[in-house]
């Protein structure tokens, strides 16, 4: 894919990977929305800022009109409550689900149809390693990436008629707000971004970005035992 002739919408574009990720097309010559809750926060040069808040359909259908020519949507906007799934607040829970799940496929059904208008492109859903494996402490995130995993899949098959290409990128700990209380190895979002795009570029489906996304993957086959070694 020519990503020098794309018109690109990054979701969660204002920080951290997203912002990594808008510049990182920007580089690469693509035209480039910025989307955020808040569109002053943008401070990307050479990028077209634009309010979205993926858990708002209101804001995202207001952003599709305002742009017409998207060929490539990068899903990144996420959340992060730390809600386990048997003491947290429900709130928190449905909070990780309504931004993973339904935000984010609030957001494809209404940029997909101008992919298409446009002859096709490709969307890159930003999903990680903990779509594979789940720790307690993290329980809603965990179920929430999943579930963008399996929708992920549907929409894959769904859209190829329309000559869309639907990415799973999966990788581990990036050095962003979102982890900034983890300790231990955390990779460049400039980094990731890099390998994201060059995935993009030559219309790969799955993205493995880090060692941490290549071992989940691999532990899938060995069932729960190796995904879970610590049950008894």
């Amino acid at each position: 894919m020519d990503l020098s002739t794309s018109t690109a919408l990054v979701t969660g574009a204002n920080r951290g990977f997203g912002r990594a990720l808008a510049a990182e097309l920007l580089a690469r010559g693509a035209t480039v929305y910025a989307g955020a809750r808040n569109p002053d926060q943008v401070d990307l040069p050479g990028a077209k800022p634009i309010a979205l808040d993926i858990t708002d359909p209101a804001s995202v259908t207001a952003a599709a009109r305002a742009t017409g020519d998207v060929t490539v949507l990068v899903n990144n906007a996420g959340s992060s409550t730390g809600a386990d799934l048997l003491s947290a607040d429900p709130d928190d829970i449905r909070l990780e689900m309504d931004t993973h799940f339904f935000g984010t496929l609030s957001v494809v059904r209404a940029f997909a149809p101008q992919i298409a208008a446009g002859g096709g492109g490709a969307i890159l859903n930003v999903l990680s390693g903990l779509s594979w494996v789940s720790f307690p402490e993290t329980g809603a995130y965990c179920a929430a990436k999943s579930a963008e995993w399996s929708l992920t899949n549907a929409l894959r098959l769904q859209l190829a008629d329309q000559h869309i290409r639907v990415a799973g990128l999966h990788v581990g700990y990036m050095d962003t707000d979102m982890v900034r209380d983890v300790a231990g190895a955390k990779s460049d979002p400039a980094d990731i971004a890099k390998i994201a795009v060059d995935g993009i570029a030559a219309g790969a489906y799955e993205i493995l970005a880090d060692n941490a996304a290549r071992q989940a993957q691999a532990a899938l086959a060995g069932g729960v035992s190796a995904l879970y070694p610590q049950l008894p």
